[in-house]
């Protein structure tokens, strides 16, 4: 690959991966200011767990709002311009979340009314969370050559993590030799207005970036596709063959198609994977993590500092993942994501039980936060990203991410109440669940490693074929 084509490709790899780092720091922000949220404006208003819990994971209402409609848009207005409405939805729940009585309330006196007003800024930066989580990880795909587009999705998990990193940096400095009045009263809307600097980065930076050769061809703009496609991958004849392919995939001309056109498998997969990788129970860690190094002992500062450890592991494990995945597949680490995050999990829940809860319980969280972020975390988007066939990508990503962010505000908003009756052992959960993760992925996930979008699409046209044949031969021995 030419220096000029490599610089090219990871530029616009690199501004796409934006919308990742700001998904990552929009919610893991709230982590350093959940006490002080709950402080102000749950406890004062003598409101329960729920709503608390509730009020952590309410930006994730929008990220399935986001996730729903991030098919429709992108079909309609194109990838990028999809991105750009998701940078000004980061930008405008920052402001409002980090002063919520913006306009209509006064500062410092709480209220029902403003504890809604605050929910729907944490909603509205959600929806820009779910635009990008669908988004970026597809248009990265769309604009990747099939022998690196795994590094290239997995930089968009990576900013992911980074994001979380750099906003657990900026909380525990913004705490850091601060009073807990201090924090209480002012430090968290230092938190939430933070996120304004990456938000208007991220807006400036689309305006530099195309939309993809898929898209164009999509609304059969196919002069243009070949230009990028030639930019993107260096050749005349790789430029024309992949065009080629890409309009056989699309047949927009002589053919519609339902969700349903490759059969009930590719879905089923795509939105297990999408499912599984919340439940296995990582959220709980990013979203809750001051709270629970508390409970095993740290004092309030100290249990801040110990999220970065959270974040800085994440960040030197997507490195590995980045060697891994087009070397080893996307397969194999979900199979050995599974097996590491169920040994951890569950021993997590034994310290619990057997009352030995300290620093051997840090480790073993410390060590199922790396074992996910090495693999579950940037692979299942990888596979979610390039699973399934162009004609029904926007759709189908849309329905994967919006069970994605359902799966995760069930598993964060169910945590405050499961917590306060089993404590750590409620990791014994999602424990199960990582390993029920693995024999699914070793029985129904195939491997699309170094495969083309176009030639995955044909592996589930083969599997299509197999159910049509299933299907008739049960209908002929019923008959």
């Amino acid at each position: 690959m030419m220096n000029n084509q490599r610089y090219y490709i990871f530029f616009i790899a690199a501004v796409a991966s934006l919308g990742g780092l700001l998904f990552g720091y929009d919610t893991a922000v709230i982590a350093g200011a959940e006490q002080s949220i709950q402080l102000y404006l749950v406890d004062s208003l003598g409101l329960s767990s729920f709503v608390h819990g509730f009020t952590v994971s309410s930006a994730l209402i929008g990220c399935i709002i986001g996730a729903i409609i991030s098919g429709m848009l992108s079909n309609k207005i194109g990838r990028r311009n999809t991105l750009v409405i998701a940078a000004v939805l980061f930008f405008l729940s920052a402001l409002g979340s980090a002063y919520p009585e913006l306009l209509f309330f006064t500062y410092g006196e709480p209220s029902l009314a403003l504890l809604v007003t605050f929910n729907i800024y944490r909603i509205i930066g959600g929806i820009g969370v779910g635009l990008a989580s669908a988004i970026a990880p597809m248009y990265i795909s769309e604009m990747s050559p099939a022998n690196i587009r795994g590094k290239l999705v997995v930089l968009y998990n990576m900013a992911v993590v980074f994001g979380q990193t750099i906003v657990y940096v900026v909380n525990w400095r913004i705490a850091s030799g601060q009073t807990s009045a201090w924090i209480n009263d002012i430090g968290w809307r230092y938190m939430f207005a933070s996120e304004l600097i990456p938000a208007a980065l991220f807006f400036g930076l689309l305006l530099f970036i195309p939309e993809t050769p898929r898209y164009m061809a999509l609304k059969k703009d196919y002069d243009k596709a070949y230009t990028l496609l030639e930019k993107i991958n260096g050749s005349k004849q790789i430029a024309s063959e992949t065009l080629q392919q890409i309009k056989h995939s699309l047949n927009t001309s002589t053919e519609k198609v339902n969700i349903f056109y490759y059969g009930k498998r590719v879905l089923i997969v795509g939105m297990t994977l999408a499912i599984l990788c919340q439940f296995i129970g990582i959220n709980i860690i990013l979203y809750y993590a001051p709270r629970i190094f508390e409970s095993l002992g740290a004092d309030s500062s100290t249990s801040m500092f110990q999220t970065i450890f959270v974040g800085v592991i994440s960040v030197i494990v997507s490195l590995i993942a980045v060697r891994l995945i087009d070397r080893q597949g996307r397969k194999f680490l979900l199979l050995l994501g599974s097996a590491g995050c169920a040994i951890s999990l569950i021993a997590v829940a034994t310290t619990f039980f057997l009352n030995i809860e300290g620093i051997s319980t840090l480790i073993f969280i410390l060590a199922f936060v790396a074992l996910f972020q090495m693999t579950w975390g940037p692979v299942a988007w990888v596979v979610i990203s390039e699973l399934f066939p162009t004609k029904i990508r926007g759709q189908a990503v849309a329905i994967a991410v919006t069970l994605v962010w359902g799966a995760n505000l069930t598993a964060s908003s169910t945590f405050p109440p499961l917590n306060e009756v089993l404590g750590t052992g409620t990791f014994l959960i999602y424990g199960l669940i990582s390993a029920f993760a693995f024999f699914f992925v070793l029985k129904f996930v195939p491997e699309t490693k170094n495969k083309s979008l176009e030639e995955i699409e044909e592996v589930w046209l083969a599997e299509k074929k197999i159910e049509l044949a299933t299907t008739d031969m049960a209908d002929k021995k019923a008959n």
